[in-house]
């Protein structure tokens, strides 16, 4: 399951403090890349260390670079929320467990 991948990709590579992996394709139904049973648009919301010091772009890179993997296994569209403990995000991580 893709949405698996993308979790254990990130939890290895950035040890989050916290992570949530959503997916949205049922919202993107009709946009291209869609794929039939979803698992072509997600959302990452993700708070570590590994952050620090970089610019959002960079941080977006990073996240990117690490889940190449999972692009080519059918990932279409992703949308990143990433920062480091103690910043203020547009909304806060619900737990440290990925919601399905």
């Amino acid at each position: 399951m893709l949405q698996d991948l993308i979790e254990t990709r990130l939890r290895e590579a950035l040890r989050p403090k916290q992570l949530e992996v959503l997916d949205e394709s049922a919202a993107h139904a009709d946009h291209a890349g869609t794929r039939p049973g979803g698992q072509s648009h997600f959302r990452v919301r993700i708070v570590s260390t590994r952050f620090a010091g970089l610019t959002r772009l960079e941080r977006h890179r990073l996240v990117n670079a690490i889940l190449a993997g999972a692009f080519e296994r059918g990932l279409h569209a992703l949308a990143i929320e990433a920062c480091c403990p103690g910043e203020a995000t547009r909304r806060p991580v619900s737990s440290a467990q990925s919601n399905r």
